[in-house]
């Protein structure tokens, strides 16, 4: 009697060619509260490329085949150039032309908040190379304090046809462009920043400056420009550094090594000096911190939409694992506690979303001088940043983690590259740690809330789910006052933790089913929520599950 060993059974079949806009129920919902009247149809092609097995496959190979850094080319000139794998230049491509860049500052109102859900909807397929396009759109606000620099390359930042080459910016069809802050001795405590500046005379883009020291976390040196920190003889200011000067010479950044990092692969994050580099002021001398986090709160949101992306993308991996696989005679999407624990996921996944989405939808109004609602917008959009960056970030990991157990020994598995959900996992951490890990939001938070009127503000967001369960209306009372006494740092991460459950509870009252509002209540409210798959037995979970899967 013969017996075959190989033959594979009760494994799911590979996800791809999967449409991620008809799937994401909760987005739509979500993006059709915010702008009831926008045309989705750019949203659905988006969907639909991002989902497709080619792209899936450059997701892979960008990430197997990693940036590497030439610092010389073979005669032994210093050239301190990243070479990428065709895929990752592919993927770069179709973000740039999806307008996920700087193109919504060149657009009208609504442009932000769909950038947003694009952000996330390509974010499934593969958030390491969206480091540049953040930055890149995060760029704006910091450089309109320089107005020759605004003018000469702003057509450039918008513009949606992604240009490779290392040329001079005005020989590109695009650009990209990055920052860099951190040093090795001060980390987030950029005010210890070494580097130094002196100026060097002016120029139609404003003053020059030489710029001496190094930075410890450079990410995607290829940019053809960063907004750099340094100390200028007024204080710490900020530069605009571009690779390649306008005469055409290359700047004087060199690039010292690239960073072996946990996850992140397809990005470029290096370690780089400058040698007398040729930089412009942005904005005022001694001013380079506020300037700078312009741009850092907007890359902020992009954390928060990006981990909400990948929440997404881990709960979609686990859906299709789980009803394709089979345990102990029946699916695993059957069995009780698998049911509670996608469930539990589901609800985390559409909280995250809407919280982001909220976000964005605060730079679209504050971005638009006509707007109506733009003075409560501009408060919620200084509160809400460092809240969003913070929880959905932080609830990131354990979303990874519990999403890969639902996948067993498979979901740890790499396998070239294959393994997305192992990709997810690695990938996790990282939008919690850059611009500023969990204790930083919570300090920025407390600033927020000294200098602005926040507690109207969000008592009127909440107001939305007044009644809607006892725990919320409890919880919510009592916020003006902690809002109002607001001085102790220790305590400024559980005032983070308990404005954002409020804001995604009230979120999920406005553009959710009344069911996933009240679950959401009761699951993060009333009980808590240190594991994920304890939801309380009488909680609607098949009908949370279909949801999440588009129905």
């Amino acid at each position: 009697m013969s017996f075959v060993t190989h033959d594979v059974t009760n494994q799911p079949p590979p996800l791809a060619d999967h449409d991620l806009w008809a799937w994401n129920r909760p987005l739509r919902d979500a993006l059709a509260h915010h702008l009831p009247e926008h045309e989705t149809a750019r949203l659905a092609a988006m969907g639909v490329e991002f989902g497709r097995a080619d792209m899936l496959e450059h997701a892979r190979l960008a990430n197997v085949h990693p940036p590497r850094l030439k610092t010389h080319d073979r005669f032994g000139h210093r050239i301190d150039q990243v070479e990428f794998h065709p895929s990752y230049h592919a993927l770069m491509a179709s973000a740039l032309r999806h307008g996920l860049h700087g193109a919504p500052w060149a657009k009208g109102p609504g442009a932000h908040v769909e950038r947003a859900a694009a952000f996330m909807l390509f974010t499934e397929l593969e958030p390491s190379v969206l480091c540049p396009v953040s930055m890149s759109y995060a760029v704006t606000p910091a450089l309109r304090a320089n107005a020759g620099i605004t003018q000469a390359w702003m057509p450039k930042i918008v513009a949606s046809d992604y240009d490779p080459r290392f040329v001079p910016f005005d020989r590109k069809s695009a650009v990209t462009l990055g920052m860099g802050m951190t040093e090795k001795q001060g980390g987030s405590d950029v005010r210890s920043n070494t580097t130094r500046a002196e100026r060097d005379g002016a120029d139609a883009w404003g003053e020059r400056y030489r710029i001496t020291g190094h930075k410890w976390f450079f990410s995607a040196p290829m940019c053809d420009a960063h907004l750099v920190l340094a100390q200028a003889s007024g204080g710490l200011s900020c530069f605009f550094v571009p690779r390649i000067l306008p005469d055409g010479s290359v700047n004087a950044l060199r690039v010292q090594r690239l960073k072996d990092k946990l996850g992140n692969h397809a990005n470029a994050s290096s370690e780089v000096e400058f040698h007398d580099a040729i930089g412009w002021r942005v904005g005022d001398e001694g001013r380079g911190v506020p300037q700078i986090l312009a741009m850092g709160a907007l890359t902020r949101l992009d954390c928060a939409l990006g981990t909400a992306g990948l929440m997404r993308a881990g709960l979609t991996l686990a859906l299709h694992h789980t009803a394709h696989r089979s345990a102990f005679g029946r699916r695993l999407v059957e069995q009780p506690l698998m049911k509670n624990v996608l469930a539990d996921l589901a609800l985390e996944s559409e909280a995250a979303t809407a919280l982001a989405l909220r976000v964005a939808v605060t730079i679209d109004r504050t971005e638009h001088p006509g707007h109506p609602e733009r003075e409560h917008e501009a408060v919620l959009r200084r509160v809400l940043t460092p809240i969003a960056k913070f929880w959905i970030c932080k609830r990131g990991s354990a979303f990874g983690q519990e999403a890969m157990e639902c996948l067993g020994g498979n979901g740890y598995v790499e396998e070239h590259g294959e393994g997305v959900m192992a990709r997810i996992y690695r990938e996790m951490p990282l939008n919690s740690i850059w611009e500023g890990a969990a204790n930083i939001m919570a300090l920025d938070l407390l600033r927020a809330l000294r200098s602005a009127d926040a507690a109207p503000a969000l008592e009127r967001e909440l107001a939305a789910a007044r009644g809607i369960h006892p725990g919320f209306d409890r919880l919510a009372a009592a916020l003006p006052a902690r809002i109002d006494g607001v001085t102790d740092e220790i305590a400024a991460r559980a005032l983070a933790r308990d404005v954002a459950l409020l804001m995604q509870a009230s979120l999920l009252a406005r553009h959710a089913p009344r069911a996933v509002a009240e679950a959401f209540c009761r699951a993060r409210l009333a009980q808590g929520s240190d594991v994920f798959g304890t939801l309380p037995a009488d909680l609607p979970f098949d009908a949370l599950i279909e949801r999440a899967r588009g129905r």
